[in-house]
């Protein structure tokens, strides 16, 4: 009997070797098979994220395609309306400094300049043709006109430019002028709305040697600016019954300027624009004519637009005549 006692109480142990009621082993198998679910679970997730890599791969690649295919029906860059010459005025290489270096204060508000020279501003809105060509022929008696307007040289040197006869602006202040010594005195400066003030902050420079009062200059900067719309300047050059050449070296600061010429004689008002909503521009414009003696050609200046409350205007430097 002990034997027997001593036997059934070791198979009691080898069924309970953790000391733990038999009950709680069913408990083990279940722990295994909820392993196994997980790494199913697992691969099946794995699976599903592959292929959502797969199809997202996929999904760029048709992007891709679909964008390359867009910009090949585009037009070429110089087919539409911001291509070739229009946009962007002729002068926007070179601007200039047009408020006054004084800052003096006029009826438009003080000349504060509020961004530096040569700075690029956007495409400004679109104007008119920046140029008027010239008739294919003249009838004997008619009188004959042209504008056109580019980008001024570095350097302008008045006495060979103007070899008839030449005026600058703004050597000593907004009230100052010098004119060829010996010119022909067809330039006539005919006044203009609005107060001109002095400044000498231009890019471009002018120089001459045979001016009077001041003799020679090896290169001014100096002109005369007016602020606010409607205000400018007006000028006229006396026709000689052959044919001349007007060079009119002006600019803006954050202002639209309109240019009218037209002849005494009658005919159309030929108007040329020069705008810069964000820094200064200057521009050389050119006029051919020929007129009468008793006849003259009128060239009118002014601000047609401002984009600023300080000062948007036009200035001028010089006219010269040949």
């Amino acid at each position: 009997m002990a034997d027997e006692d001593r036997t059934r109480s070791d198979a009691r142990a080898e069924d309970a070797p953790t000391g733990r009621p038999a009950s709680h082993r069913p408990r083990t198998l279940a722990a295994g098979l909820n392993h196994r679910t997980l790494r199913r679970l697992a691969r099946t997730r794995q699976r599903r994220r592959r292929w959502a890599l797969e199809g997202l791969g996929a999904l760029v690649c048709l992007v891709v395609l679909v964008a390359y295919v867009g910009t090949r029906s585009d037009p070429e860059s110089g087919d539409g309306p911001a291509g070739g010459s229009g946009g962007v005025p002729a002068g926007a290489t070179r601007p200039t400094t047009l408020p006054a270096a004084d800052g003096h204060a006029t009826d438009a508000g003080p000349a504060l300049p509020g961004l530096r020279p040569r700075e690029r501003p956007p495409s400004p809105e679109p104007s008119p043709s920046t140029s008027t060509p010239a008739p294919p022929s003249k009838k004997p008696g008619a009188s004959l006109l042209s504008v056109s307007r580019a980008e001024v040289p570095a350097e302008v040197d008045l006495t060979a430019v103007g070899t008839r006869d030449w005026m600058h602006w703004g050597l000593r202040g907004g009230n100052s002028t010098v004119r060829k010594r010996s010119g022909s005195g067809e330039i006539v400066d005919g006044g203009g709305r609005g107060t001109r003030v002095g400044w000498d902050g231009n890019q471009e420079v002018i120089r001459w040697s045979d001016g009077a009062p001041e003799r020679a200059d090896r290169g001014s900067s100096n002109g005369v600016y007016t602020c606010g719309v409607g205000n400018g300047f007006t000028l006229a050059v006396a026709g000689s019954g052959a044919p001349r050449t007007v060079q009119l070296y002006a600019g803006i600061w954050m202002a639209r300027g309109r240019l009218d010429v037209r002849l005494s004689t009658g005919g159309p008002v030929s108007t040329l624009r020069l705008e810069d909503p964000y820094t200064s521009q200057s521009a050389q414009f050119t006029i051919r004519f020929e007129l009468p003696k008793d006849a003259r050609l009128v060239l009118t200046w002014t601000v047609e637009k401002v984009f600023t409350e300080h000062c948007g205007n036009v200035g001028l430097q010089a006219l010269a005549l040949r």
